[in-house]
Order: C-alpha cells, then structure tokens, then sequence
C-alpha cells in the first residue's frame, strides 16, 4: 500500500470479525480510504484475547452492536497520512494503545485520561483490532523492540493494565501483599510485585491457576474452593513463611468477584491499601465501620496512562513468563471457535492468540 500525500483518497479493503450480536460473528471486506494526518494505516498481525471480549461475546457488556472486537493487538505501519512521518513509521512493528479519551474533562485535565468521563475503547464501545487492517491515530502507536516477539507484543496491554494496578497501590519493598485471582491480570502484577521488591501471596478458586502463580513470583499460593472464606491475614502470612504479626498491608483485586472484595477488605491489614482492578456489574456490600476504622486505601484501576511502552519492556525481560500465558492459538479465520474456547476451557485458557495472517 503507497501513501498518498495529496490528492484523492486512496481506498484499500480490510477484513474484518464483525459481531453482530451474542455468539454472532461474521468475516466481512471493508473499504478504508488512506490515513489524513495524525493517522496511519496498521497491517494488524497479532491479537490477544481476555475475559472482556467473552463478555461482548456473550452479550454481558455495555457494548453497541454490531461491533468489531480485540483491542490487544499488534502489527506493522503499513503507511501514514503526514509525509514528514513516513521514514520514521512505515515499516515498524507497533502495539496499538486502544483507549481514547476527549482531553477536557476533570480526569484528563489532571493526566487521568484512562478514566475520561467519556473514554472509549476499540473494540469494547466502537470497532477494533479484529480486523487485516486499521486506521488509528499515530499517537496511539507504541513501537516494539527488537528483544520482543510478535506473537507476544500485543500483551503488552493487559502487562499496562496490571502495571497501572500495581502504581495505585503504591507498593514498598519488604511488605507482604495478597493477590485475588491468578489470571492474566492477576499473573502478571504478581510480577510487578515481586520486580518492587514485595511478597506476594497468591489466591484462586482453581489449584491449577493458583500454583501457576509461582512462575510469576508468587512466594506461596492458595487454592480456595468457590464460596469459601478468604485465608485470614493469619493463614496469608503463615504461607509466605512469617509469623502471624506480619501485616498484609496491601490486597489486589483481580477477579472481579464481590466476595473477593468484601474478603480483600477483611484480610487487609489496618492502615493497608486494596486496589480493585478486577471488573463485575455486580453490586457489593462492603463493611462501612471497617473502612473507617481500620483507615482504608480503597482504590479502583482501570486502563492505564502511558504504560504500554513499559509493559513491552516487562515482556522484553520475561518472555518465558509471558509466552506461558498464550494456552491457545487460532487463525483469523476461526475467530468464532477462539471465542468460545475463552468459555468452554476456562480452567486452562490463559491468553487466546489470534494470528491475523496475511492481509487481503
């Protein structure tokens, strides 16, 4: 594809997995006109999935329909609207940032755009990056290095959204923390932890899920039955090999769950932080006299700002780790069968990893 500087728009055609609706998906050829200025043209590759994408899938999200989904993607410039960019652009491997977000509001004003009171993402609110081609804007594009693969560059998004996690809880080296759900997310702030210098204790309701933990840094896990308690601050410590005294003194939310969160606030140590990354529509009752009294940090983490460039230097340095996480691979054409096996295997599916192949 050649960019055109001037003149008329050039029309190239792009295939894409439109989701019509629930469990609906069809492969459909689009016309896109070349990039104007500030925009490019990206030949997407690669394209991870997570549980976000089940819920579109299954109609669970706040999401239009029809809807292109994916917005963990990776691919290579394929052109750019501004001239002045070309040699700098065309040509480089590049993970696209999916959040926009409107720059005015109180959030964006003060450097929180991942939670702009009117932020969007591809592939959740409008069309993604399940898709040969897409025009994104060039300030979305984060390039990749050399030292990471293809295949595992786009869960350098998910590696931003735990990294995000982690900085909201503002983790000081030698505590010991309590991480809820050993998912992706989960996983890979289990990793950041550790990289800060803190202990990290693991929990989920699968045994497999949990003792997988451990590639990551987990110093001990704990597999609890679904609808059983939390371990008590007590047992935490005991498994992280200290005595009964030592403090928890900060709970990562990962799983979505309402009894996760109602447990993170009793296991929390007083004066202790609990940032819930974890997602649900779910109401929840929480202890208000606890919060009070034990002077909680209760603190939400959505997106994040401007870490994407630093989750592909976490992938750079851990690739075993991460290649770990992609359990299953399908082609573009089989896009229908990835989504589904995010709900029928979800004891062992980690990452689903679509190939793009080559683009038509």
């Amino acid at each position: 594809m050649t960019n055109i500087a001037a003149g008329a728009p050039q029309v190239t055609t792009s295939r894409v997995a439109r989701t019509g609706g629930p469990g609906r998906l069809t492969l459909e050829d689009r016309k896109i006109a070349s990039p104007h200025n500030g925009e490019a043209v990206v030949r997407v590759e690669n394209v991870t999935l997570c549980g976000t994408d089940l819920h579109i899938w299954e109609g669970e999200y706040l999401n239009p329909f029809p809807i292109v989904q994916g917005h963990e993607a990776a691919g290579i410039v394929e052109s750019v609207g501004d001239p002045a960019d070309a040699s700098s652009l065309t040509g480089t491997r590049v993970v696209i940032s999916p959040v926009r977000s409107c720059g005015d509001c109180h959030a964006c004003r003060t450097g929180r755009e991942n939670v702009c009171e009117r932020v969007s993402v591809l592939g959740c609110y409008e069309d993604g990056t399940l898709a040969t081609r897409v025009v994104v804007p060039v300030s979305a594009l984060h390039q990749v290095p050399d030292a990471v693969p293809s295949e595992l560059a786009p869960l350098s998004e998910p590696a931003s959204i735990a990294l995000q996690a982690v900085r909201r809880g503002r983790p000081v080296a030698g505590e010991l923390a309590l991480v809820l759900g050993c998912g992706p997310i989960g996983l890979i702030t289990i990793m950041a932890l550790r990289r800060a210098g803190v202990d990290v204790v693991a929990v989920d309701t699968v045994e497999e899920r949990a003792r997988f933990a451990e590639r990551f840094g987990a110093v001990a896990t704990i597999a609890v039955a679904p609808g059983q308690r939390c371990p008590s601050h007590e047992e935490v410590a005991a498994a992280a090999g200290s005595g009964p005294t030592r403090a928890v003194s900060l709970v990562i939310e990962a799983t979505g769950s309402p009894a996760a969160l109602a447990s993170a606030i009793d296991v929390v140590s007083h004066a202790g932080r609990v940032v819930i990354v974890g997602i649900s529509d779910q109401d929840v009752t929480l202890p208000h006299r606890t919060i009070a009294f034990k002077e909680l940090d209760v603190l939400g983490s959505r997106n994040s700002v401007g870490l994407i460039p630093d989750g592909l230097g976490l992938i750079a340095q851990n690739q075993a780790a991460f290649s770990s996480l992609i359990t299953h691979r399908f082609p573009f054409e089989e896009t229908a069968d990835a989504l589904r096996t995010l709900r029928t295997d979800t004891a062992h599916v980690r990452k689903v990893l679509i190939s793009m192949g080559a683009s038509v």
